[in-house]
């Protein structure tokens, strides 16, 4: 199909008129269902393809055809070219667009983002006087939600009414989304008890939602236990979602598991949910309970759920599995999922098969860029993540705040302060990204971390907002790593005041004093906690040994091998002692003798995942430990001792980076 009509700078409103016989010689065979059957099929994904067929559609008269017109831009305004743009200009050259035509521009509209534009087109509907369908309000309610536009919705809402549209159930369903997502609980009920058919289980459906996310528990359970006699899986979808949602997990998997029925969108509410309240380990769980039901193929979101979990919680294999999966099924790596499966590697300490899926990535978007920045960052690889940023402004891809906060954070661990300051002073000079509070706080803690803590001070009382804990954190943890004792307590009395429940204040208040030796100051820290009802977060570690996730805790014997360990970790410890490995007691946050303080530290549960991991892997095997607080000083010596002793690659990620540990010598450089 060739033709050397242009399409570009169409004329507004083409008003018929008759084409010349000899023009439409070559193209009056083909029929207005020849022309919607390419544009359906052949013009979908390929734009020479389709201004082919514009070309031949404006030659051969058929763009007077509605549904041709209609065909048309509905192909351009595909996500897929891109060409919004140029959609809206096809349809400005429509003479008198029917409801058809203007459906299409308004859905076109919702599906690129410009939900504004959606009431927009809707006003010049109605000026000229084209009268709205069914289809056209539920695309306008949707569109109303997602600006929050309650005034516009409220008259829109007088339209349906008016037009006696208000008894269709997909109108309604969206209506009521539309004002609960507004707050308007009691518009939302009353839309759904006016309908003659009240018991219509898709707005009831939409109902129990809209209690959830506004939180009214109750209402939603009334509703599908008491008025709702007829359900649907997504009734239970809804409920378990919204229990979920609102941290309910127990109640949530009660339900979960008594359903009779159950589709993806129900596992993936359970996965969700878990995710979310920090359960990343029964989020496996649900989701491995799911592929032995065999029952449904897992699609991209849940995938990208499972990946997260899969991070968290340092399940490598796991994530090898989902990714196995992905090829297997020629699943296409989008930018969500290439980003989760990415982020999955490089929060289990595998960079080179994250660097791998960054490669085979096709079309990059910023996010892409940005997990594998933040992931070179995160262990402390700052001058790979620096040549990647420069490689992805050669790319012509404006970098946004997560891009900078990668950047900055891979600065302030590695001790590049010059850089930092220069990468923090050109977000606003040259791509106008005016700085927030998260990058405030990198800042802080690069020039905590260099030892230049005046200037950090300085930093934050200059700063345009109020900083917040995170920011005076970083502050206090650069108080640690220097022994500033005086300004350690002023931040430290600071951080009390804004975080009253945050334990791990308090324990690093404490550790400033055990370091100088300040007993009475830790025992008034200590007495604190117990005043103000503190419970610590006690110390966790994870390991992945043959896809199974083993959880370690000081002082929990649940593990079927802890006695085992136990005797394991005797050995390493007195292999380690003999290398030159000495206790460091200042670790011990109480004033007690130095035999218990070693022996306090001796079980600390990052020491007790390797000792498993000794027991169960070959020799030489790296060996992968996730811990849910900060390393101890102590735990860092030991381990670097035992990488160059048992000739085993270590590596660590806790709360604040990751620790790759080899022959004596560990990435963070003592840097963290």
């Amino acid at each position: 199909m060739s033709t050397s009509t242009t399409t570009t700078n169409l004329p507004h409103r083409i008003k018929p008129k008759e084409v010349s016989a000899e023009s439409t010689a070559s193209t009056s065979k083909l029929s207005q269902k020849t022309i919607l059957h390419i544009l359906n099929t052949k013009c979908t994904t390929s734009l020479q393809h389709l201004k082919q067929a514009h070309g031949v559609a404006l030659r051969s008269g058929h763009f007077q055809d509605h549904y041709v017109a209609g065909a048309l831009v509905k192909c351009y305004a595909s996500q897929h070219f891109s060409n919004f743009g140029f959609a809206l200009k096809v349809f400005d050259s429509v003479w008198r667009p029917n409801v058809f035509v203007w459906n299409i521009v308004i859905k076109g509209c919702l599906e690129n983002n410009e939900a504004l534009s959606c009431i927009s087109y809707y006003c010049k509907m109605v000026a000229m006087n084209a009268r709205p369908n069914k289809f056209t309000y539920s695309i306008l309610f949707k569109a109303c939600t997602l600006v929050q536009a309650v005034e516009e919705a409220l008259q829109i809402h007088g339209h349906v009414v008016k037009n006696q549209f208000g008894e269709d159930g997909h109108i309604r369903s969206a209506g009521i989304q539309m004002y609960a997502s507004f707050g308007l609980v009691e518009e939302a009920r009353r839309m759904l008890d006016e309908a003659s058919e009240s018991n219509d289980v898709i707005c009831s459906n939409a109902m129990i939602d809209g209690y959830m996310k506004c939180g009214d528990v109750e209402a939603a359970k009334e509703l599908f236990e008491k008025h709702m006699p007829s359900k649907n899986v997504g009734s239970w979808n809804a409920m378990v979602s919204g229990l979920a949602r609102c941290g309910m997990l127990k109640e949530a998997r009660e339900l979960f598991d008594g359903m009779s029925e159950k589709d993806e969108i129900s596992w993936s509410a359970m996965v969700d949910g878990y995710i979310k309240g920090g359960c990343h380990k029964e989020a496996l769980e649900i989701f491995n309970e799911m592929q032995k039901e065999n029952l449904l193929s897992p699609r991209k979101f849940i995938l990208s759920s499972v990946l997260a979990a899969c991070a968290n919680v340092g399940a490598v294999d796991q994530g090898k599995w989902v990714h196995a999966y992905i090829k297997r099924n020629t699943i296409k790596l989008d930018a969500v999922l290439g980003a989760a499966l990415l982020d999955m590697y490089a929060k289990c300490g595998r960079l080179d098969m994250a660097w791998e899926v960054f490669e085979n990535i096709k079309q990059k978007e910023i996010s892409t860029w940005n997990a594998m920045i933040g992931g070179l960052a995160m262990h402390g690889q700052a001058d790979d993540a620096i040549d990647l940023f420069s490689k992805m402004q050669r790319s012509k891809l404006e970098p946004n705040g997560v891009t900078f906060l990668n950047v900055l954070n891979a600065c302030a661990h590695s001790g590049f302060v010059d850089k930092g300051l220069n990468f923090f002073s050109s977000m606003k000079k040259f791509y106008g990204i005016e700085p927030e509070v998260e990058h405030y706080g990198c800042m802080v803690d690069m020039f905590g971390r260099a030892g230049q803590l005046e200037e950090a001070e300085q930093l934050i009382n200059s700063m345009p907002m109020k900083p917040n804990a995170a920011v005076w954190g970083a502050l206090l943890g650069a108080c640690r790593i220097h022994g500033n004792v005086e300004m350690g307590e002023r931040v430290g009395r600071i951080l009390l005041e804004l975080e009253p429940q945050n334990s791990g204040r308090y324990a690093l208040l404490s550790n400033i004093y055990a370091k100088a030796g300040r007993w009475d100051d830790v025992e008034k820290v200590r007495t604190l906690m117990k005043e103000r009802g503190v419970k610590t977060s006690p110390g966790i570690s994870m390991v992945d040994i043959g896809g199974m996730v083993h959880e370690f805790k000081v002082g929990e014997g649940s593990h079927p091998q802890m006695k085992e360990v136990y005797l394991m970790l005797e050995t390493i410890i007195e292999k380690l002692q003999m290398e030159g490995y000495s206790p460091n007691s200042s670790q011990v946050l109480f004033d007690i003798a130095e035999e218990e303080k070693e022996t306090a530290l001796q079980y600390h549960s990052e020491k007790l995942a390797i000792a498993f991991g000794v027991l169960n892997t070959k020799p030489g095997t790296t060996i992968r430990v996730m811990k849910n607080l900060r390393t101890c000083e102590d735990c860092h010596s030991a381990i670097k001792i035992f990488s160059k002793v048992y000739e085993r690659d270590i590596i660590v990620r806790d709360r604040m980076r990751y620790h790759h540990f080899r022959n004596g010598r560990c990435s963070c450089k003592d840097f963290w």
